[in-house]
C-alpha cells in the first residue's frame, strides 16, 4: 500500500543553501558574527581512517 499524496515529500531544491547564500551575500563579512566568521573560515578536517579502523576493531569483537 503506497502513502497517500500529502504524505509525500516535495523536493527540496536546496532552498536552505540558497537562502544561506542570500543572508551571505546581503550581511558579508563585515556583518557576521566572529565565531560564524571562524567556523565558515575554518578548513574542512579530513579523517585519516581511524573511525573506520576502530569500528571494523569493535565488529571483529577486539575491545581496547
Amino acid at each position: 500500500m503506497s502513502r497517500p499524496a500529502a504524505d509525500r515529500r516535495t523536493s527540496s531544491e536546496g532552498s536552505r543553501l540558497k537562502r544561506f547564500i542570500e543572508i551571505e551575500k546581503a550581511q558579508g563579512a563585515e556583518g557576521s558574527h566572529p565565531a560564524a566568521r571562524a567556523l565558515h573560515e575554518r578548513a574542512a578536517e579530513r579523517d585519516d581512517g581511524t573511525k573506520v579502523r576502530e569500528y571494523a576493531r569493535i565488529e571483529r569483537g577486539r575491545t581496547a
